[in-house]
């Protein structure tokens, strides 16, 4: 599932269409979700490069991690940033996001900003994350410096999207993400939530905006929510190290895989699927469900009733409702009727059969009765 997330934020938005947008949500219970977002922007970078991404360029809107992080991340996995910097441009929300180090800067008690902020040509400092209106405009500005005007598109990542609840209403975050989904130029766009620092109210508004929800879960659940019992601290050492990655699209179920954690970076592995799981649990049956070749030729020389044999002979009607072979107040009917052919009928006759065998042959029930609507 963790490839079906980057062929879809690849392969961007169609015509007319909403950009499809990923939220990548975690708890403390399961804290991975910066770990999958660095997975994804590295991916989604290098088709950006090899040019096999519908996106030409990224914006990376940093709250929670500064622009060197995110320069380091790609250098590490083999990027050359010096050499694409006109392919990606980072927000700087980290370093001043309220402008109080341009202040005292201004006011002489601050000399200059640290290092931080003027790591590469790649970062801008952005000093007024309350202002949700500003933001919009300078992400759009930082991705038309990379691609330019027209048809031509851009994904955007933002590293943190509690940063931004902090700072402003849920509908102020809320309108900025729709707005941004709903961009012409707009090719991708995904955020990381930490879910249990929200309302449910608020995570559930996120969710709605995404076309797909990626939820990190604990592997194991600890027992009772106790997380100082003795028996628990193993499920806790195991949970730090792996967890369940649940992929959720608008239109379509929702599918699970296992995350590992490791030195090298994050792995994903297929969970056995549940039928695989209780396979074990089925009992062992002493026959088989299909037909043997002999089975199947005689169930193919039965023939049916009321069923037209079509071999030349006289068509035979078997009539399973009669019980008595003789009776007294009327002619001996065999169970078997022979009916002649069309070609050897001259006349026809119509045979009434009782309902049942306690009436009498004189009694004043209409044989048409049955027939009646």
């Amino acid at each position: 599932m963790a490839e079906s997330i980057y062929r879809a934020l690849r392969d961007g938005a169609l015509e007319g269409e909403l950009a499809p947008a990923l939220t990548i949500k975690d708890s403390v219970a399961s804290p991975f979700a910066l770990q999958v977002f660095s997975h994804v922007i590295s991916q989604l970078f290098s088709s950006i490069l090899a040019g096999k991404s519908q996106s030409r360029g990224l914006v990376v809107v940093s709250f929670s991690r500064s622009p060197s992080f995110y320069l380091d991340l790609l250098k590490n996995k083999g990027t050359d940033v010096a050499s694409s910097n006109k392919q990606i441009q980072i927000l700087d929300c980290y370093s001043d996001p309220l402008g109080w180090k341009d202040q005292l800067a201004g006011s002489r008690n601050f000399t200059a900003l640290s290092n931080e902020a003027m790591v590469s040509s790649n970062a801008i400092v952005f000093r007024e994350v309350k202002h949700m209106d500003k933001l919009y405009n300078s992400i759009i500005e930082l991705g038309k410096g990379l691609v330019g005007g027209g048809k031509i598109r851009f994904s955007i990542a933002i590293d943190s999207a509690d940063e931004m609840l902090r700072h402003a209403p849920v509908s102020s975050v809320a309108r900025l993400l729709s707005n941004l989904r709903s961009h012409d130029q707009i090719s991708s766009i995904f955020w990381l939530l930490h879910s249990d620092l929200h309302e449910a109210r608020v995570t559930a508004v996120l969710e709605y905006l995404s076309s797909i929800v990626a939820s990190l879960e604990p592997s194991h659940q600890l027992a009772n929510g106790q997380r100082g019992d003795l028996e628990n601290f193993s499920l806790i050492k195991h949970n730090s190290k792996k967890g369940k990655f649940h992929v959720r699209f608008k239109k379509r179920n929702g599918r699970s895989e296992e995350v590992h954690i490791e030195q090298s970076g994050i792995n994903f592995a297929s969970l056995p699927s549940e039928g695989a799981i209780n396979q074990g649990l089925v009992p062992k049956v002493q026959f088989s469900l299909q037909l043997s070749e002999k089975e199947r030729i005689d169930k193919a020389n039965v023939v049916l009733p009321f069923e037209h044999q079509g071999n030349g002979k006289p068509i035979q009607i078997y009539d399973g409702r009669r019980s008595l072979v003789d009776s007294k107040h009327e002619r001996p009917v065999s169970a078997v009727e022979n009916v002649q052919t069309n070609e050897n009928c001259g006349s026809g006759e119509i045979i009434y059969y009782r309902d049942s065998d306690d009436e009498m042959p004189d009694s004043d029930e209409d044989p048409d009765d049955d027939l009646d609507i």
